[in-house]
């Protein structure tokens, strides 16, 4: 095969991979400034302003700081989200039961009421265990909803810094290809490999 040719077919080939590389930095980026702002609008609007602490006397004094930093602050970034809801309900639901005990106990108080309807105490214990089993529902539901948005966040971020990689790459393969270009027109026409 002659050198020239040989050198024009890799110089196509470095031009096609820089556009194509240019076209993932574009998609990369679109994706992380769609996910950056869909979880800022998504969080935004539901309006949650950070705490100044989380109650807990034993977190670590970054989680500490985090909150003060952020108190006051609408939650709009997803490491807010991830801190909100692994160190805020996260500490509050570890003093309740979990879902699954909190429905076992409360059918058990309906199945007392259902034998003593008229009775108190009864009454009570299934409105409490009722209240309890809400409660931990919309705390794990709010967690698990926070935790999405932290990972599409992160997610966005990942795809931010791929966009950066991919338009480095992009960049060095066009170069590759003009200096491949470059060499192919001062190869000799009878040089062969």
């Amino acid at each position: 095969m002659k050198r020239k040719t040989f050198s024009m077919i890799v110089t196509r080939v470095e031009f096609g991979l820089a556009v194509f590389l240019f076209i993932a930095a574009s998609l990369l980026n679109w994706g992380s400034s769609f996910a950056e702002s869909a979880v800022a609008d998504q969080l935004e609007a539901q309006q949650i302003v950070m705490p100044k602490s989380t109650d807990n006397p034993d977190e670590d004094q970054k989680v500490t700081k985090f909150f003060e930093d952020n108190a006051g602050a609408m939650m709009s970034t997803a490491v807010q989200a991830e801190m909100y809801a692994n160190h805020f309900i996260g500490f509050h639901l570890s003093k309740l039961p979990t879902y699954s005990q909190a429905t076992t106990a409360s059918r058990s108080a309906d199945a007392a009421l259902a034998k003593f309807p008229t009775i108190q105490k009864y009454i009570d214990d299934a409105k409490k265990s009722s209240d309890l089993v809400d409660t931990v529902f919309r705390g794990t539901i709010l967690k698990g909803a926070l935790l999405t948005a932290y990972a599409f966040g992160t997610l966005g971020n990942i795809a931010g810094i791929a966009a950066l990689v991919a338009l480095v790459a992009g960049a060095f393969m066009l170069l590759l290809s003009i200096f491949g270009l470059n060499h192919a027109r001062h190869v000799p026409e009878d040089a062969t490999i």
